[in-house]
């Protein structure tokens, strides 16, 4: 895979692929982790005198226009982050873009509007997402992939740009995949991943392949309920995938039989209610009653996950152990990150809610080894999954 100080780009006109799809609250960005993980490959690219036009996604807007998920408060952080004015194009690929572009001086940085507001960008007809994908590739004359968050989405800006242009990766992959890399190809052991987050259905793939490599797997979060219900515990009015018992019940016995040491909730904050302020109490996580629903691993279970993350050589984590935007339980995510943050060991926060909740409990980043902006693809990766944004590069 190429990388940026392999192409010349001085004069060059650059389309970027970046992740740029950060949390709103109407116009206010919450959080914006991903846009300050985009800068370097930009700065890079305008500090070597490129025309930098950005390009990104935010949210699903389906394929039309939808102010609500206009990246115009994007291009307003982006501008003050980077310290100079970034033009913002209207449109994609239209008049404005085109306008947009022309007025482009050398080390000058450009957005485009939202992806995702063509319909080319996500479709699965070939045709239809091609020829979006030349009208796009028409701005430029090089492509940077720096999306780590989009490349196990096969669409235009991702997938058949990079076939267009002449392209390489932005520092933002290459760290990301260098990353993964050392998480599968010979980890220091002992290995340990944790995992939360709602639901087992969204990391079927990750554990089964997780299961032939990893020393220890620790469960949380909403996921853990259904772990629990396969061993004929009651969860009450936890979150519960009654589709997926069997396959979890799977994971149980081939744990045991690789020697995988697998590691549940012993205690859990059963409240009565889905609420910031619900009432609780502390309960054995075998025996949550029957009207009570589990939102956060308890003191017990915040204590003996930090101990099996102490000797860790190896950490990924991916999922918070509880609903941490509710003040009262997010004690068990700060538990499982401040672990992190002791142990002696190559730590990674897999993206997605991990990343942020990092951020919103106001952890040190520089604490964990690597903070990843992908959680959908570091998983699909980790499950061994060809990434169709990573083999466009590569080619």
């Amino acid at each position: 895979m190429k990388d940026l100080s392999q192409l010349d780009v001085k004069g060059r006109r650059v389309l970027v692929r970046a992740d740029l799809n950060v949390p709103l609250e109407g116009d206010v960005i919450t959080d914006d982790g991903r846009i300050r993980a985009s800068l370097p490959t930009i700065r890079d690219l305008a500090g070597r005198g490129a025309k930098v036009i950005v390009c990104a996604h935010l949210g699903r807007p389906k394929g039309s226009v939808n102010p609500k998920y206009s990246l115009a408060p994007v291009a307003r952080r982006l501008s003050e982050l980077l310290e100079t004015d970034v033009a913002f194009a209207g449109d994609v690929v239209g008049d404005s873009a085109q306008s947009v572009v022309a007025g482009l001086g050398d080390g000058q940085v450009a957005l485009l509007e939202n992806l995702r507001f063509e319909a080319g960008e996500e479709s699965k007809d070939d045709v239809l997402r091609g020829e979006f994908a030349r009208r796009l590739a028409s701005l430029a004359e090089l492509y940077a992939g720096d999306g780590f968050g989009a490349v196990h989405r096969k669409h235009a800006s991702v997938y058949d740009v990079p076939q267009i242009l002449p392209h390489a990766a932005g520092g933002l992959i290459v760290t990301e995949v260098e990353v993964l890399k050392r998480l599968t190809e010979d980890p220091a052991r002992p290995y340990v991943v944790v995992l939360g987050g709602a639901k087992v259905s969204d990391k079927l793939g990750v554990i089964a392949n997780l299961l032939t490599k990893v020393d220890r797997l620790l469960i949380g979060g909403g996921m853990a309920y259904t772990f629990l219900a396969a061993q004929g515990f009651e969860v009450g009015q936890s979150l519960l995938q009654e589709d997926q018992l069997d396959q979890v019940r799977g994971f149980l016995r081939e744990a045991d039989e690789r020697g995988v040491e697998l590691v549940l909730p012993v205690d859990v904050l059963a409240a009565v209610e889905f609420a910031e302020d619900a009432e609780y109490e502390v309960v054995d996580a075998t025996a949550i009653p029957a009207d009570r629903q589990g939102l956060d691993i308890g003191p017990r279970s915040r204590e003996l996950f930090a101990g099996k993350l102490a000797d860790a050589k190896t950490v990924f984590w991916n999922g918070p152990m509880g609903v941490f935007e509710f003040e009262a339980f997010s004690g068990g995510t700060r538990a499982v990150a401040e672990a992190l943050i002791r142990a002696e060991a190559f730590t990674v926060v897999g993206g997605g809610d991990s990343a942020a909740a990092v951020r919103r409990l106001g952890l040190p980043e520089d604490g964990f080894s690597h903070i990843s902006t992908g959680g959908g693809a570091s998983l699909e990766y980790l499950e061994g999954k060809t990434l169709p944004g990573l083999a466009a590069l590569e080619a």
